[in-house]
């Protein structure tokens, strides 16, 4: 009798365990572009881990002139993505808007949030990368690619001005 109820235990801590989202949920299919930072694939939103985009309504400068960063960090996301589909993304949580945080790959294995960094459209949020992106981010700035070839406020700096509340970044 105590071996059928040790089995039953074991066998339901296992179901627990293999059916949490971290272990159960991996996502693929064609993403649709949100903005620069969060993608939709199958109808499920996910935010992009460990990197920060500008807002679609941002504006930087450079060249002296405003521009529309924000949509042009998801143009050219789309268009990056669009190059080597299927986009594959890995549970890391939910965020407080219940949003899928993960880490997305194209079908090529590329890293989307390296990408991001490495190409100038979002910076690397070490409070969720750990500074991961820190070297493409470098990398982009040293070049003057995307948001880095002009002056911009870092997103989270900018939603923050907008809500008018103090920065968590």
């Amino acid at each position: 009798m105590q071996y059928k109820i040790a089995m039953t235990r074991l066998l339901a801590a296992l179901f627990l365990v293999l059916s949490s989202p971290a272990m159960a949920q991996t996502i693929e299919g064609r993403a649709s572009v949100i903005d620069g930072d969060t993608i939709e694939i199958s109808g499920e939103r996910i935010r992009l881990n460990g990197v920060d985009a500008p807002e679609s309504w941002q504006r930087c400068v450079a060249d002296g002139k405003e521009y529309r960063c924000g949509k042009d960090a998801a143009f050219a996301l789309d268009d990056w993505l669009a190059a080597a589909r299927p986009t594959r993304c890995e549970f890391v949580e939910r965020d407080r808007y219940g949003r899928m945080v993960g880490d997305c790959f194209r079908a090529d294995g590329s890293s989307v949030g390296e990408w991001l960094a490495r190409s100038g459209w979002a910076v690397d949020w070490v409070r969720y990368s750990g500074g991961e992106f820190a070297d493409a981010q470098n990398e982009a700035r040293r070049n003057g690619r995307g948001i880095w070839r002009g002056a911009f406020e870092l997103p989270c700096e900018a939603r923050a001005r907008r809500a008018r509340r103090k920065a968590s970044c």
